[in-house]
């Protein structure tokens, strides 16, 4: 068994150990929003947040994240109201396909998290997710919007 804490709620888990933590979201606790890209923490689809920094979530073990604090695309949001990023996005129209899109606001919510106003130098730097439509002008004006909004 892991215990794992997702999206402010803690749960047990029947996994084996060395289950990535993108299959114990997607394929145990039902949490699609993390995507399946690349599987070699290249692309950054399954990025989620761990204790508040981004990590690629196919490439760690469920159980080696017990204590720790999980949050996914999911647990953004309070309530029905979208997180500043996830409305920025929307402003900012930057999902093409989509489907990088999730990763891309769970590594944007760090950024912001570090550095809540960053230059276009440091959403450069932090933004290491790769987007297959090239939205990536568009991904940092919903940045700049979100980190504005505060």
């Amino acid at each position: 068994m892991v215990t794992l804490t997702v999206n402010g709620a803690q749960h047990e888990l029947d996994v084996e150990p060395d289950m990535p933590l993108l299959w114990a979201l997607r394929d145990v606790l039902n949490l699609t929003g993390t995507k399946y890209g690349c599987g070699i923490a290249a692309c950054g689809a399954c990025t989620v947040l761990v204790d508040g920094q981004a990590v690629r979530s196919c490439s760690i073990a469920a159980a080696d994240l017990a204590g720790s604090s999980i949050v996914t695309i999911e647990g953004l949001k309070t309530g029905e109201a979208l997180h500043k990023l996830q409305a920025a996005w929307i402003e900012a129209q930057a999902p093409q396909c989509g489907y990088c899109q999730s990763g891309q606001i769970m590594a944007a919510a760090a950024l912001l998290a570090e550095i809540p106003r960053p230059s276009d130098a440091d959403i450069d730097a932090a933004m290491t997710n790769i987007c297959r439509c090239g939205s990536y002008e568009e991904i940092r004006a919903a940045i700049h919007i979100a980190a504005a909004s505060a």
